[in-house]
Order: structure tokens, then sequence, then C-alpha cells
């Protein structure tokens, strides 16, 4: 059987030449199993044929980066937790505050000597409260910081029926870290106007207090 020498590329083949005819023919048809509609147009170089890579990858990994970009911003900022935990307060839903709050959150209200440490600790300090005062007393917030992604400050008062409440002005600060795939307050602090104000009186007090410890610095330690 005669044979010729086809070269493609750079690799010499040897086909019999009573096949060469169907050869030379399936080469120009490039016949494929590939459906046209799952892969991209075909581009012929010299004997070879390659086909464009699809498309769909492409699509399909640009929509993930999109989701991924959507999930972000659905992430609720430091100042809305904050937000929603006083919305809660006022509407007396505890159910809706507990996720806010971290399971080892600490928290110091002033007018109390010891502060309250952990989610169920703080819920139960809020229970009471809520039990305890009409649904009328709503906290409104005047002004809160936005800038921080872990850190809010809030100064805030309390309204009776739309009118502000006696010695109820407030100043509230608020750490927060990413807990159970979302912002969680883990630390806060809240400072109330003082019912009896001292005023000037308060310096004199300060004033005694620190001479005192400068002269007995021992005392300290009492503190």
């Amino acid at each position: 059987m005669v044979a010729t020498a086809l070269h493609f590329g750079a690799i010499p083949t040897l086909i019999p030449v009573n096949n060469l005819a169907r050869v030379s023919k399936e080469g120009r048809r490039g016949p494929s199993t590939t459906s046209p509609s799952s892969a991209g147009p075909l581009f012929r170089s010299g004997s070879r044929i390659s086909r464009a890579p699809a498309t769909a990858p492409i699509i399909r990994a640009a929509a993930e980066v999109q989701t991924t970009e959507d999930a972000l911003v659905k992430v609720s900022t430091a100042a809305d937790v904050v937000r929603e935990f006083y919305d809660g307060i006022n509407r007396r839903d505890l159910s809706a505050v507990e996720p806010l709050i971290s399971e080892d959150c600490v928290y110091e209200d002033l007018v109390f000597p010891r502060p309250f440490v952990g989610r169920k600790a703080i819920l139960d300090f809020f229970k009471k409260f809520t039990e305890s005062v009409s649904a009328d007393l709503q906290f409104v917030i005047d002004d809160i910081s936005n800038e921080d992604s872990s850190a809010v400050g809030v100064t805030w008062h309390l309204e009776w029926r739309g009118r502000p409440f006696p010695f109820s002005k407030g100043c509230s600060f608020y750490s927060l870290q990413f807990r159970e795939g979302k912002r969680q307050i883990v630390y806060g602090r809240d400072c109330v106007e003082p019912a009896a104000k001292p005023g000037d009186s308060a310096l004199v007090i300060i004033q005694g207090v620190s001479w005192i410890l400068q002269q007995f610095p021992q005392l300290a330690d009492r503190l």
C-alpha cells in the first residue's frame, strides 16, 4: 500500500493514499460532537481548527462577583445596629434586640455599681426596664456618629408622649465586632444626666479628693 506523508504543524504523519481524500475531507468538515449552542465560534488556522472559549463561565463569574458585592452592601453599619438597638427597646421587642448583642457583651450603666456581663444579663436588665416604665417613654437619638465601622457614639434623651422627660439626657458609647456573621455590640457604656446637680460644688469635691490622694497615695489602691 502506497503511503504519503502529511505535515500537521511540525509532526509528520503517514496516511494511506486511498484514505487521504477521506481524511482531507473530514479535516475540512471538522466534525464535532459539541452542540453549536454550547460552544463559541470556530476559528481556522492552517489545518487546525480551534473553538473560541465559551462565555458562560465568564458571565457566571461576573454574576457571583455581583452577588458578593450586593451581600456586602446589605451588611448593617455600626450606626445602623445601634439604631436598631434603640428601636427594639422602644418597641419593647427584646427578641429583635437579642441578635444585636454578642454573647460575651459587657454593658456599663453608670447608675449601677457593677457592669452587666453577657447577653442574658443585659437582656434581663432591659426586660426589667421595659416592664417598669410605660411604653409612652421613648428613647430619642439626638446625634449619632457614622464614620467608624466598629465604634459608635450617641447622644439621646427620653420623651414622654413626644415631650422631653426631666433629667433624661444621656450619652452612650458602643463598640462592635463581627460575630455570628454580622456586626454585634460587644461593649456599651451609658452616662445619664444626674437628678442632683452639684454645680461648682463638684469641683470642690474633686479638688479635695485629689489633695487627699496626693498626701496619702496608698489610698489610691482602695479606689
